[in-house]
């Protein structure tokens, strides 16, 4: 049950009474050392100034350390006083005879005020040491349940109950700017936390509430806007605070991302391709693809000692989800291209075991340790061709080749010449393809009867057939089932001229 807001104050004034009770009880206990401490080496075992100076020096750095700062300093000034009175002449007054003791008893004062304050300051960053690792893991906690949530359901709704969940907040609220919906959980009155959450969302400020300890955050995603978070009880650091932001931020651009790829499927059935995926291309994703590879690539170069095990591992997740969400880019602008009337060829003359071979490079963050086998007959001529484009076309082949085989099963590519063509087969262990489905499988998005779990557009075969088709070649499929599929596709020779 989450508390309401005049229970909440209730709350925090009993709280104030509770710390009020504690710190007279430890500086009360921190007196009845110093005078324990006096009355012992003064009655029972008497000793020297020096000696008790150094006695009271030890039992401050033990309350500073126990305690805090103003019982250790509330310690000193006791011990002070008690040094003065009972330990330098004239014995039993405040006041000093010898000038000399007047130094003796400020270096006391100063050394003893200096060590509470060092200490009380070693344990404050040790318990700050302490809380922000709990932060740690609380955010790694949150960031393996937003990777784990239901797609069927709001993401912004999983969300708010996931982090008041892990941080125990009494109260939250997320604003998604893109679905202009706000979740609640614990925020009594609607109303009021729902313009402060649009008013921090549309002007990207800060609103702070010290009476009702609420904080309002605007959640940005690359400088823009896109909601808000309220959060009212629970002590975070910025840093943690901030955290929890991009976190949030990351869950509503995958809640979008999974609304775009809904709305494809919609697209999809109902042959609406080029708007769906040009909405869905809208903002250029490329840039921030870029640079999110940028950084992968240059936390993962880290020397291993610079990495914990769990951040590296969240590293390399972020890397091969970059690879595979550029792919997807790359061939969704490819078939906007097409179909749009703006694709050109760039002809120029090259090898064909080159062509494959720079295919296999592009594509090597995604063989996974897959075998790819080449057979090529001896003294295959140049082709004419556009370089860029034909191994687009032969990477998306292998693509597939892979996602059908079975994980140890290598893929073969063969090439070869038929008259004034060279052949280029790609060959996959799968389960083959049935006859009925042949002429159906180079259709967009088409995956076969049985293969609706395998990742990716469904565009590659698509692509490949255009880019073949721009050539003014053919694309063709061999298959039985049980036996694999084998893709062919024919490119012109290019004349004696040399070639790149």
């Amino acid at each position: 049950m989450v508390p309401t807001e005049p229970m909440e104050r209730h709350l925090a004034s009993a709280s104030f009474i509770r710390k009020a009770i504690a710190l007279a009880w430890s500086v009360s206990v921190s007196l009845g050392l110093v005078t324990a401490i006096t009355f012992f080496f003064f009655r029972v075992v008497p000793v020297n100034a020096t000696t008790i100076g150094f006695v009271y020096l030890v039992a401050i750095l033990v309350i500073a350390t126990t305690g805090g700062l103003i019982e250790s300093t509330v310690a000193s000034v006791a011990a002070m006083l008690c040094f003065n009175y009972f330990y330098l002449p004239p014995i039993g007054t405040f006041t000093i005879a010898d000038p000399h003791n007047w130094v003796a008893l400020f270096a006391f004062l100063a050394t003893s005020l200096t060590a509470s304050q060092l200490s009380a300051r070693a344990k404050r960053r040790t318990q700050e040491a302490i809380d922000r690792r709990g932060e740690m893991e609380r955010l790694y906690s949150l960031s393996r349940s937003l990777l784990l949530t239901d797609p069927t359901k709001p993401m912004a709704r999983q969300m708010v109950q996931q982090i008041a969940q892990v941080f125990a907040f009494s109260a939250m609220a997320l604003y998604d700017r893109n679905s202009d919906e706000i979740y609640r959980a614990g925020f009594d009155d609607a109303d009021a936390i729902d313009s402060r959450l649009r008013e921090a969302a549309v002007r990207s400020v800060e609103v702070r509430e010290d009476s009702t300890l609420i904080t309002v955050r605007p959640i940005s995603l690359g400088g823009c806007p896109i909601g808000s978070l309220a959060l009212r009880g629970g002590l975070l650091s910025d840093a943690a605070l901030q955290s929890l932001l991009n976190l949030v931020a990351i869950g509503l651009e995958r809640a979008i991302s999974q609304r775009a790829v809904n709305r494809a499927e919609v697209a999809r059935q109902s042959e609406e391709l080029k708007s769906t995926l040009l909405d869905a291309i809208a903002h250029d994703f490329k840039t921030p693809l870029t640079s999110i590879k940028a950084v992968t690539t240059d936390l993962l170069s880290e020397p291993p000692s610079e990495l914990r095990q769990h951040q590296r591992e969240l590293i390399s997740i972020a890397d091969e989800g970059t690879d595979r969400l550029s792919k997807l880019v790359t061939d969704a602008i490819q078939l906007a291209r097409i179909e749009g009337g703006t694709f050109q060829l760039n002809r120029g003359t090259h090898f064909p075991t080159a062509l494959v071979s720079a295919a296999i490079r592009r594509m090597k963050a995604l063989l996974d340790g897959r075998e790819i086998k080449i057979s090529a007959s001896d003294d295959l001529p140049p082709v004419q061709v556009d370089a860029d484009l034909i191994q687009m076309a032969i990477a998306n082949l292998v693509d597939n080749a892979l996602k059908y085989s079975p994980a140890r099963a290598p893929v073969t590519i063969g090439l070869s010449t038929a008259g004034k063509k060279v052949i280029i087969c790609v060959h996959d262990g799968g389960p083959g393809i049935a006859e009925d489905e042949q002429l159906r499988i180079f259709e967009k998005f088409y995956r076969g009867k049985n293969e609706r779990n395998l990742k990716g557009t469904g565009l590659g075969l698509s692509i490949a057939r255009e880019i073949i088709h721009a050539h003014g070649e053919e694309i063709w499929l061999s298959s039985k089932p049980g036996e694999g599929s084998d893709f062919s596709f024919a490119l012109p020779m290019a004349p004696r001229n040399g070639a790149q």
